[in-house]
């Protein structure tokens, strides 16, 4: 069995249906694409795995570690192994990187993290990510630039060492210097700490970066085609249109 297991995941909001039956399965240490046009889906399954209360599961299930949590709050897939890094993450003055981290690691704990246990996990991760330490007291996310942003949600999981993490169109907005910044800091979680990834996006730029083992291309709320790095280069060269009208005529 899979780490996460996404079984005939219908969902709707509202009255509207988005996901019509989705199929897919992560393991750890893996690194997985899942790319679409605008509108095919891609962010409500994103928000679905993590519980965002606006999402109806009207079919199927959810499967992380062995255990259902369809159902499960949000905190709870957290403290489980998932974490989700956010299309536009928000700031919170007043709060600092460092202080937020220790908040976080103490969500998942049973025990409070001493402060020399909490300075060594840090150090490591500073410089594992080549962050500079001085960036750690900074508010997080207030007035930060999209690829500051970008450095503290992959600080975050390197703190957390989630089993699975998801990356909801993370790419959004950024420069080529931001862009290889979240890459570098995934590829370098994805060999120490054997991080499994499901990077969503639209364009193929980030996935030149990051090399994923598998793709999966969504529209309208299904995964329509299923295959490797060969499937980032045939976008390229035909776009979306041509993948939906095969997928038209076979339907």
């Amino acid at each position: 069995m899979a780490e996460l297991e996404i079984r005939d995941l219908h969902v709707r909001i509202e009255e509207l249906e988005i996901l019509k039956g989705v199929d897919l399965s992560i393991d750890r240490g893996e690194i997985h694409a899942l790319m679409g046009p605008n509108g095919s889906g891609k962010s409500t399954l994103a928000n679905t795995l993590l519980g965002h209360p606006n999402y109806e599961i009207t079919q199927g299930a959810i499967i992380f570690a062995g255990q259902d949590i369809t159902e499960a709050e949000p905190h709870e897939r957290a403290k489980a192994g998932l974490f989700l890094a956010f299309q536009y993450p928000v700031s919170i003055p007043g709060v600092s990187i460092a202080n937020f981290l220790r908040m976080a690691i103490n969500a998942k704990r049973e025990e409070p993290i001493g402060v020399k246990e909490f300075r060594g996990l840090l150090e490591r991760a500073v410089e594992l990510l080549d962050v500079d330490r001085s960036f750690t007291s900074r508010p997080l996310n207030d007035g930060f630039s999209g690829g500051e942003k970008k450095r503290a949600e992959i600080l975050q999981m390197a703190m957390l060492a989630p089993d699975i993490a998801i990356l909801d169109e993370t790419d959004s907005g950024l420069d080529i210097d931001a862009l290889r910044t979240v890459a570098e800091g995934v590829a370098k979680l994805h060999a120490s700490q054997g991080l499994g990834a499901l990077i969503i996006t639209h364009y193929q730029r980030i996935l030149h970066y990051i090399k994923p083992q598998f793709v999966h291309i969504m529209l309208d709320g299904r995964i329509v085609l299923r295959g490797g790095e060969e499937l980032v280069e045939r976008l390229e060269r035909e776009g979306y249109d041509q993948i939906r009208q095969e997928h038209s005529a076979v339907v």
